[in-house]
C-alpha cells in the first residue's frame, strides 16, 4: 500500500508534462480501465459530465501526448510505449490512494503557462 508516501518524482514529472486537468486524468484512467472500448467525444462527455467540445479537447490532448490511439474519430487506450504504459499504471495506482496530493498537484499547475506551451506543440497528423 502506498498511502501516505510522497509522490515519486517520475509520477510528478509525468503529471506536470502530460495532464492539465482532473478531467484529463479521469478520461485517461477511464480509457485505461476499458482498453477494448473505443470512445467518441460524445460518449466521453456523457461519462464525465462535461460538454462534447471539452471532451474532444481532452481526448485530442491525450492523443497528442501519446497516451491514446484514434480510429474513425473514436479513441482507445493505446500508449505509444511500454514506458508510457508503465507510467499510466503508476498514475492509476497512486490515484487510488493519493487522490488529494495528485489533484492538488494538477490544480497547482499554472493554466496560462500550459496554454502558452500548448500553442507551440506540433501535431502528429
Amino acid at each position: 500500500m502506498i498511502t501516505g508516501e510522497p509522490l515519486p518524482l517520475e509520477l510528478v514529472e509525468f503529471l506536470m508534462s502530460h495532464i492539465d486537468s482532473i478531467a484529463q486524468l479521469e478520461a485517461l484512467l477511464l480509457l485505461r480501465r476499458t482498453p477494448d472500448v473505443r470512445w467518441s467525444a460524445a460518449e466521453m462527455a456523457k461519462r464525465l459530465y462535461i460538454s462534447e467540445p471539452d471532451a474532444l479537447q481532452i481526448l485530442t490532448h491525450l492523443e497528442m501526448h501519446d497516451c491514446l490511439g484514434r480510429h474513425d474519430e473514436k479513441y482507445m487506450f493505446q500508449p505509444r510505449s511500454e514506458e508510457l504504459s508503465r507510467m499510466i499504471e503508476l498514475v492509476a495506482e497512486y490515484y487510488a490512494t493519493q487522490l488529494i496530493p495528485m489533484t492538488n498537484l494538477i490544480h497547482a499547475k499554472p493554466r496560462r503557462i500550459r496554454q502558452f506551451a500548448d500553442a507551440f506543440k506540433l501535431r502528429k497528423d
